[in-house]
């Protein structure tokens, strides 16, 4: 069951926002404070990232979605102004998008994951690799972590935070994440909302968001890409969280 944070409930507009892999839902604090003044914000923590349930594993990106789509439905009739997800939270607002069953005003994909066309012997492997890497990643020390990240961009206080997420998850967590979040399935008869769309990419990942870039453009033919200068993976919210709100302010007028 999703545990699910709140702000500024008394405001008339709507965004859900969805957390990437990894990360638990306080990677929005920097931008809770700004965005709670004028938006009722709606927060899901995933499961198998609570803090506050270290017991609970990951489930399905099917699961996470239709326990959202009950609780929009009773709370929000169905409707929100946004829909904003970032990573696997893009994968999210695509499976949300596609089934139809909640509307929406914009949906915000940013670096958004999605499903891979390839065969299922190969998807393992990559999932195997990808389970590795991040187990790898939980017992790492922090000078290890310090290696992969830019020194330029994340403070020590930034990889204690990573090195502490990293520790809460589970091994089935992490492979049912990993694996689960780049293979997950869309609705055969895919609705093609009249909504607003747009796909963020930095231009640092751009290269490795190519796949994901043309599925969005094959399934949401309606779909805006803007790609974010000097920003890599999910920095956006995190690195330029003042910029970031700006963004979503001008969408939402």
């Amino acid at each position: 069951m999703l545990t699910i944070h709140e702000f500024g409930q008394n405001n008339a507009k709507t965004i859900v926002m969805f957390h990437p892999l990894g990360v638990w839902w306080d990677i929005f604090e920097y931008v809770i404070p700004i965005l709670e003044k004028d938006y009722h914000l709606i927060i899901p923590e995933i499961p198998g990232h609570d803090p506050d349930r270290p017991e609970s594993d990951y489930t399905s990106m099917q699961e996470i979605t239709d326990e959202m789509t009950d609780f929009l439905t009773d709370n929000c009739s169905g409707h929100v102004d946004c829909l904003y997800g970032c990573s696997m939270g893009g994968g999210l607002v695509i499976k949300l998008l596609a089934e139809g069953k909640i509307r929406t005003d914009l949906a915000i994909i940013d670096a958004g994951m999605t499903p891979y066309q390839l065969p299922k012997p190969i998807t393992y492997l990559i999932g195997v690799r990808d389970f590795m890497m991040t187990m790898l990643g939980k017992y790492a020390s922090i000078k290890m972590l310090a290696s992969v990240f830019d020194p330029e961009k994340y403070s020590q206080e930034d990889l204690l935070y990573v090195k502490k997420v990293l520790k809460s998850l589970s091994a089935r967590t992490i492979w049912r994440g990993f694996y689960e979040a780049n293979n997950y399935d869309l609705p055969k008869d895919i609705v093609r909302p009249d909504c607003r769309i747009q796909y963020w990419y930095g231009d640092e990942e751009k290269d490795a968001r190519g796949w994901d870039i043309d599925f969005v453009r094959r399934t949401f033919p309606n779909a805006e890409f803007v790609e974010n200068a000097g920003q890599n993976h999910a920095e956006f919210f995190t690195l330029h969280p003042e910029e970031f709100c700006r963004r979503i302010d001008e969408l939402m007028m």
